[in-house]
């Protein structure tokens, strides 16, 4: 019986790591999930437990070496970003995985800021909203001035899917779109690290950028297997639409965040545009992603449970919900604003509290609360968009299943041609895609991603 030739992606989020094998045409023939427990760091903050990880990737992928069924080709890994491991010269990981949501001292970033520039030019320099460890090159400034005796072993540091790939290739890498994501490393102007980066001396630090596309043949077991180099998830969420689509379109990834991906844009940010949570992503040739974005998923979470709890409903009765076109034009007709947002920090009109009193049913104040999100979604959209000539949005993620935020967004943009997408293969796909040669073509999404036209709303307004 002649084996299944596979490609091994781990797949590795803040909350789930997940392990896919794909045949040759990039269906899946294995998944599986799990959820590692954190450890901590010196400081008692919850961090990625590491060794466990590893534990978890040598586990899986000698299973499937010993598994007769299949025969490993290629491997590669798409981790979530802004995340460094720093290795001494010998290989050793010097300090817990830290985790991206940990405080950073305000005198280090007061430091930083007068050495090197004010908040919003540094922001808009390297596309990076200004989030103290959110921007990973913060955190080698962070240890330079915190933990000297550390930072002096340092040899490299390397984002987390460029460590995962050196486990098996034992070769550091750098590449682009871990360096491109909101890191505070990259002048996108320049096309190259920032002055910063270069005046602290960390560009030494750094291994030497490879494309996302390479990798290493190497022999394990005796067995040739092609190792990718790693990829940051947002751009290899992004890539088999990048592969399958010649015409220029927007992905709207929708979840805890909201995301606004155009791959089309290669405007510099404006001083406006970071004020509005726009950021640049980088695509595997190192080419420019405008995105923007918004806390819509948590938000969304923390209202409809205020609703559930104010109208005596079970959570989870707000999915049967659907469009209701009567009660969404009766709303608009006296439009104004009832929900004071706990999580969004997008300019809008603040109220003192949330006001339900004036809608009669649950439906009555969810559609009002959609409406509210809508416009702050249409706003983010067009942000993203910026001046490029755009006809298709792709939506995927959570909010596709959701029929009153899909019907706005058809309504909203109907001089767009707007289609949901499901696909939980997410970033692992591209993973798998983009350490393989070969060319993928229109159809490409239909199979893989259940593609469905909106048809536009016909309102009697």
């Amino acid at each position: 019986m002649s084996k299944k030739k596979v490609t091994i992606v781990f797949d590795i989020g803040k909350t789930n790591k997940k392990f896919f094998l794909f045949d040759k045409n990039y269906k899946e023939v294995v998944r599986e999930y799990t959820e590692l427990p954190l450890t901590i760091d010196e400081d008692d903050y919850p961090s990625e437990d590491l060794a466990a990880l590893q534990n978890w990737i040598k586990d899986n992928f000698n299973a499937i070496l010993d598994n007769e069924e299949y025969e490993v080709k290629a491997i590669n890994f798409s981790t979530y970003g802004a995340s460094f491991v720093h290795l001494d010269q010998k290989g050793n990981v010097l300090t817990p995985l830290y985790n991206y949501t940990k405080p950073m001292d305000q005198e280090i970033l007061d430091l930083f800021y007068e050495k090197h520039g004010s908040k919003l030019k540094i922001a808009r320099e390297t596309a990076s909203p200004q989030a103290g460890m959110l921007n990973s090159g913060l955190q080698l400034f962070w240890l330079k001035y915190k933990h000297p005796e550390i930072f002096r072993k340092i040899r490299y540091s390397v984002h987390l899917p460029q460590y995962l790939s050196y486990l098996f290739t034992g070769i550091c890498v750098s590449e682009f779109t871990s360096i491109g994501c909101h890191t505070n490393l990259w002048d996108y102007d320049k096309a190259d690290y920032h002055d910063w980066v270069y005046e602290e001396e960390i560009d030494a630090l750094l291994p030497p950028i490879v494309p996302t596309s390479a990798s290493i043949n190497t022999s394990y077991r005796n067995k040739k297997i092609k190792i990718g180099v790693g990829i940051h998830d947002s751009s290899s969420a992004l890539l088999p639409y990048i592969l399958s689509k010649k015409e220029p379109f927007l992905l709207l990834s929708t979840g805890t965040w909201s995301i606004s991906l155009n791959p089309f844009n290669d405007e510099s940010l404006t001083d406006e545009d970071i004020e509005n949570n726009c950021l640049n992503y980088m695509r595997i040739d190192g080419k420019r992603v405008k995105a923007s974005r918004f806390f819509m998923g948590n938000e969304y979470k923390i209202q409809v449970e205020k609703l559930c709890a104010y109208y005596a409903k079970e959570y989870g009765f707000h999915r049967e919900v659907q469009f209701d076109q009567d009660l969404y034009l009766r709303l608009m007709k006296n439009k104004n604003i009832y929900f004071r947002f706990e999580g969004i920090i997008l300019k809008r009109k603040m109220i003192s509290e949330t006001d339900l009193k004036s809608f009669a049913t649950f439906e009555e104040a969810y559609h009002q609360l959609m409406i509210e999100l809508m416009d702050l979604q249409i706003h983010t959209i067009k942000n993203a968009i910026g001046n490029s000539d755009i006809e298709n949005i792709y939506i995927d993620g959570g909010f596709t299943d959701n029929d009153v935020f899909m019907k706005l967004m058809s309504h909203h943009f109907q001089h767009y041609n707007v289609m949901s997408t499901h696909s939980p293969l997410g970033s692992a796909l591209g993973a798998s895609m983009v350490i393989s040669n070969k060319k993928i073509d229109e159809t490409f999404l239909q199979q893989h991603y259940q593609m469905k036209v909106l048809q536009p709303l016909i309102l009697n307004l």
